[in-house]
């Protein structure tokens, strides 16, 4: 997804791929956004135990899986089956303009929410004027 290195503006690209990345069998929705300090992504994954979800960031990708398992027991026969189950998964290529090893986890009402801070050398930052007399280069 995010393929690009270094630049914040490649943090903004993800959240536009999100949205045209859809991916062979059920999606997992998710919306994505930044603030100056921390690059955010939330899942929806309704009906999933926590237990059944894994991420996991390997060489830059972060992959995430979990898992519904059917409602129907064993035996019974479905009448109406619309809610997807199996397992599902999403990949997402993160810039290295973030810190995936801090990264944190939430799952709270089906909703998983990761958070990503920006690297250090991704942050703004402002460089400090010194004052005094310009200095003559001599060759």
């Amino acid at each position: 997804m995010l393929v690009r290195t270094g630049a914040p503006g490649d943090l903004d690209r993800l959240a536009r791929e999100l949205a045209q990345g859809a991916t062979a069998g059920t999606v997992i929705p998710a919306d994505v956004w930044r603030d100056d300090e921390a690059f955010f992504v939330q899942f929806d994954l309704p009906g999933m135990e926590r237990s059944s979800i894994e991420v996991t960031v390997e060489r830059g990708t972060l992959l995430l899986s979990a898992e519904r398992p059917s409602p129907v027991p064993d035996g019974a026969r479905p009448v109406l089956t619309e809610r997807p189950t199996g397992r599902f998964s999403r990949r997402l290529t993160l810039s290295d303009a973030l810190d995936a090893d801090a990264a944190q986890a939430v799952y709270d009402n089906g909703v998983l929410t990761l958070r990503i801070p920006l690297a250090a050398h991704a942050k703004p930052r402002k460089i400090a004027i010194t004052g005094g007399a310009p200095k003559q280069v001599t060759a």
